[in-house]
């Protein structure tokens, strides 16, 4: 069924979303944490009436306003590319898609925009509380902000609360509620900003860390340094709380993407978490290799975190290619990836047909295959349940096509679990040492804690792999794959804007840092001014 497509527009498409999603996400975390962190520091100048702690607050939210700027203008990017390179996608699920998106800019962007001027400008202008309260509303505004995005992202990873329209060949959405609420989102949305929360936490300890080894504002960074320690170490713990909620939900919908988080071929029960480990290079389905070259495992908690119960079988890549395996005693047995092919080109076929019957005035014809999509008759529901089920599969011709790239995936997730670890210790040895008064002796520390600046986005990044690499190749979960998602536009148009974003992007972050690094070495300003 891909005969037809330029997999090289495919793949610069791709590439292209990546890239501007890549940069507007070195923005997005910044806005998400410092927003709220400011917002604390805020609040303890106005309970303290300490002048310094306004001197704290600005400095932070100088460097919060040059983030937010840069973000912004690459977030109106990605949204714009979602009609011109992927309009197909945009037509099959748009009622959907577009419903978060819209809410976000009526309601969050608005509200963060409105009270931003209010925040920048607003001192010595507006009351202490209404000032504060400005702060708060940015703070609640950046953060549904991307509660909406993550929503509409959670439903690419699970589809759920929709009904298809074989007269329109849209998905429209039934249940708004089911659409918000489904666990995928919920977990996305709280595991996300909670790595966030981790990575703005991180940057202002390294900064901080910065000025105490130039031994410079030794107050003022202590005091950064609490605030954002107790933030981000809360925020760190729920991250890992969610973490085991996302693998759950991965591996009741998203097994591929759990095979590929584990380098797990073969499915096994009573399968272990793997904490150390080399998969086999070159590794393919069904060659016998073994799955790792080494590998060091906790017997039985991979069983637990997807299925809650040690005993559980987790299918491996092969066991999805092969099929032929029961998740659960009273399941039935799963299709091979093969038979999901089949089901899949039945489906197209089914509503290719009811089209041009459709078209050809054939209401007799049309409405028996229009049955098929009605879901209040046993013959839809069977149908739905048996083939449009499997839509997506019917644009492959060969089933290892639904493999994602398994050692990226397997190494990201290593890199992102490992990291969050070391930034738990981070935010804990920040606290002792600010406690016990001896962090300025740290040095090696304070050196450590302005490394790990760099390595929050790496993990940050890293996450967002795993997330968006180990679903391919699907842009919708089992209903519409990349190579259907696509616009009918020339390959070489895609080239040239991916090549201007990309002079454009980083040209934007050198700006960025570049500003940054000057005001960093600037300093508080005296006096709160």
């Amino acid at each position: 069924m891909t005969g037809n497509i330029d997999l090289t527009l495919v793949d610069w498409s791709r590439a292209q979303f990546a890239l501007t999603a890549i940069y507007h996400y070195l923005f997005v975390p910044l806005t998400l944490g410092l927003s709220f962190m400011i917002a604390i520091m805020e609040s303890i100048y106005v309970k303290t009436g300490k002048p310094e702690w306004k001197r704290i607050t600005k400095f932070w939210m100088t460097l919060f306003g040059i983030n937010f700027a840069i973000g912004v203008a690459t977030g109106i990017i990605l949204e714009f590319e979602f009609g011109t390179n992927w309009s197909n996608y945009s037509w099959f699920v748009g009622d959907i898609f577009g419903a978060p998106l819209a809410i976000e800019g009526i309601m969050a962007f608005f509200l963060e925009t409105t009270f931003i001027a209010v925040m920048f400008f607003g001192w010595n202008k507006v009351s202490k509380k209404f000032h504060l309260a400005s702060s708060w509303l940015v703070a609640i505004g950046s953060n549904l902000s991307a509660l909406w995005i993550l929503v509409a992202n959670g439903w690419m990873q699970n589809p759920v609360g929709m009904q298809f329209n074989p007269d329109t060949a849209r998905n429209e959405m039934v249940n708004f509620w089911s659409v918000i609420f489904s666990p995928m989102a919920v977990n996305k949305f709280l595991h996300t900003i909670s790595s966030a929360y981790v990575v703005s936490a991180i940057f202002i300890i390294g900064i901080s860390a910065w000025f105490l080894l130039k031994k410079r504002e030794a107050s003022f960074a202590k005091k950064s340094i609490v605030v954002a320690a107790i933030f981000g170490l809360t925020a760190g713990l729920f991250n890992a709380f969610t973490g085991d909620g996302s693998a759950f939900n991965v591996a009741q919908k998203q097994p591929m993407k759990l095979a590929a988080m584990e380098g797990l071929y073969r499915g096994k029960e009573k399968a272990g978490l793997v904490v150390f480990g080399i998969p086999t290079p070159g590794k393919q389905v069904n060659d016998g290799k073994n799955d790792y070259l080494t590998s060091i495992e906790i017997p039985r908690l991979l069983s637990l975190m997807a299925y809650r119960n040690g005993n559980a079988f987790v299918p491996g890549v092969e066991d999805l290619i092969n099929g032929g395996f029961r998740v659960s005693s009273d399941s039935s047995l799963e299709p091979s990836a093969q038979e999901k092919i089949q089901r899949g080109i039945i489906a197209i076929t089914t509503l290719r047909e009811y089209k041009t019957a459709k078209k050809n005035n054939d209401t007799s014809l049309a409405r028996s295959l229009g049955r098929n999509f009605d879901a209040s008759t046993p013959e839809g529901k069977h149908f739905l349940d048996t083939y449009f089920k499997y839509f997506g599969y019917g644009y492959f011709s060969d089933a290892k096509e639904i493999i994602p790239n398994v050692p990226l995936v397997f190494y990201s997730f290593r890199v992102m679990v490992f990291l969050g670890g070391f930034f738990v210790m981070v935010f804990l040895l920040s606290l002792i040492f600010v406690i016990k008064n001896n962090i300025q002796k740290r040095k090696w520390f304070l050196k450590l804690a302005l490394i790990s600046i760099p390595l929050s986005f790496i993990a940050s990044q890293a996450g967002w792999l795993v997330a968006e690499m180990g679903r391919q190749p699907w842009t919708i979960q089992d209903l519409l794959p990349t190579v259907a998602a696509v616009s009918h536009i020339k390959a070489s148009s895609v080239q040239i804007t991916f090549v201007l974003f990309a002079v454009l992007f980083t040209a934007l972050l050198i700006a960025e840092v570049s500003i940054m690094i000057k005001q960093i070495k600037s300093g508080p300003k005296d006096g709160g001014q």
